[in-house]
Parts: C-alpha cells; structure tokens; sequence
C-alpha cells in the first residue's frame, strides 16, 4: 500500500494542490485539505474499484474535502451568494490567481529596486501610503508632518518613482510602454 499511495501522492498531488486552491482560494487551507483528501485516500484505497481513473477518484474525494470545508464553514451560503453579481449574472472573484500573483510579486520586487531612488522622507510616504494603506491625515499624523507635506513629498515620490521605474523598464529591454504610477 506504501508504494502505492506513494505513486498517488507524487502523480497527483500539485494537481490535487491547484484544484483545492482554486476550490478555497487560500493557499494555507488548501495545503490542510490535500492532507484531509490523502488521509481519505489512505483509509479507502482498498475500496476502489477502478471504475474510474485514480485521478478522477482522488478529484472526486477533493471535491468531496471541498464541499465538506464549505458546509464546516459559518455562513458559507451566505458568502457563496456574496461571489455571485446579480446584475451580471457573473461570479465575482476578490482574489488573484496564482499567474496573477507572480506577476504582482514581480512587479513589486521592481518597485522595490526603484524605491532606492527616493529620498528616506519620500521612501517613507510610499510605504506608509500605498504599502500600508494609510491616509494623507494618518501619514501626516505618523511623520508629524502636515497634510500638505505629505501631498507634495507623495507627488514628489512619485515622479521620481515612475522616472526610475521606465528607466529600469527600458534598460531591461523590455517593452517600452509607459509605466503607470497612480493612486
């Protein structure tokens, strides 16, 4: 049974990983759920029957773990309602896909890279503006500056930002679209 299970768990068990990550949306969960799906699998191998593929069996039991964690869930028909748009008869989605997440991980290590271009004060409203989410009057209110203050640094910053993020953009030889720096 060791090899056995071992052969399903090697076979399937990113795409076992991606098909609950897509179910949850949350990396974290879906990690506990393949644990829930191969602990299912290892109590009832010795009733499958080979009806079905051993993909199409371990799909089924992760589906089985998926709904089992909705129905678990406090409100999860009230949250499923929540995904649905109504005036679109469309599934609304809060959460970025995987792809979508490499491409911010990206794009945010290069921000990063051009943030060395700013002064500490200008650094400082970046990061508390746009990384921490704060407002003008709490950025001002963190710095001890004025509001104005931190308008013109944040504008200042910004254009700083953007110079050195096409800069960048332009020397890696990438295409040669303007960047966007906005808020």
């Amino acid at each position: 049974m060791d090899s056995v299970f071992d052969e399903l768990y090697q076979k399937y068990h990113h795409d076992v990983f991606q098909f609950l990550f897509y179910m949850v949306r949350n990396k974290e969960q879906a990690e506990d759920l393949v644990q829930e799906v191969y602990i299912r699998v290892f109590k009832a191998h010795h009733r499958f029957e080979g009806k079905s593929s051993e993909k199409t069996w371990l799909f089924s039991i992760a589906r089985n773990v998926a709904i089992d964690y909705f129905r678990k869930q406090k409100g999860w028909k009230d949250r499923l309602l929540e995904k649905f748009d109504w005036s679109t008869n469309q599934v609304k989605d809060n959460y970025p896909m995987p792809e979508e997440i490499t491409v911010q991980n990206e794009e945010i290590k290069w921000i990063y890279r051009c943030l060395e271009f700013c002064t500490v004060d200008q650094r400082s409203v970046i990061i508390l503006r746009y990384l921490q989410d704060l407002s003008i009057s709490e950025t001002a209110e963190a710095l001890g500056w004025t509001e104005s203050k931190v308008k013109t640094t944040q504008h200042r910053s910004l254009k700083v930002l953007k110079k050195h993020m096409e800069m960048s953009y332009e020397k890696e030889g990438l295409n040669s679209e303007k960047v966007r720096v906005e808020r």
